[in-house]
């Protein structure tokens, strides 16, 4: 189907406003790349079990690293309209915000392929964070999941695409930058 069959330019419904899986038989394979970010804050007695590795449920940040991961894979079993994609890499950092009593989990996902990689990246990080405030909660159920969002994403017709406040990285990630920029990757 071409643009012009397109509802109001969005692409995952047809000209009646019925919604479809966007056919993207005809486009390029190419390298995709996205990452996204997200956090959980939580009461600071909580964010000292963690610290600690000390929670009942065992290794908080292995275990929400693992169910990061495994959820970029399973996407398109979760959100109907996904493309399954065969992912070539995906990371799941974690980022411990002492002072902010905080856990950050930055994804990367990417592929080679007919279409992007931004809901993997996304799905991961709400899954990993869900897996933290599952492993927590018995001690604290006032956690709050927020600021998930796309940093950026590369690769497709439209190339690459940064948001806006991208630009003041964590820590964290200054340190996988400069770790590229020396070839340390």
């Amino acid at each position: 189907m071409s643009g012009q069959d397109d509802f109001n330019g969005l692409t995952h419904f047809d000209h009646k406003g019925d919604a479809r899986m966007v056919d993207v038989g005809a486009k390029a394979e190419t390298e995709r790349l996205a990452r996204a970010r997200g956090e959980i804050r939580m009461a600071p007695s909580t964010f000292a079990l963690v610290k600690a590795g000390e929670a009942k449920k065992g290794d908080v940040i292995g275990v929400a690293r693992i169910a990061a991961i495994m959820a970029s894979k399973r996407t398109a079993e979760l959100v109907p309209l996904c493309h399954p994609i065969a992912l070539t890499h995906v990371s799941a950092e974690f980022e411990l915000d002492e002072a902010a009593s905080k856990v950050v989990l930055t994804v990367e996902c990417r592929c080679t392929g007919q279409t992007g990689v931004e809901m993997e990246a996304l799905t991961a990080v709400e899954v990993g964070l869900l897996t933290v405030y599952d492993m927590l909660k018995a001690v604290d159920r006032g956690m709050v999941i927020t600021d998930v969002c796309l940093l950026e994403k590369s690769g497709g017709k439209s190339g690459r695409w940064v948001r806006a406040d991208a630009e003041n990285p964590t820590p964290s990630e200054r340190q996988r930058v400069l770790q590229k920029r020396l070839g340390a990757d």
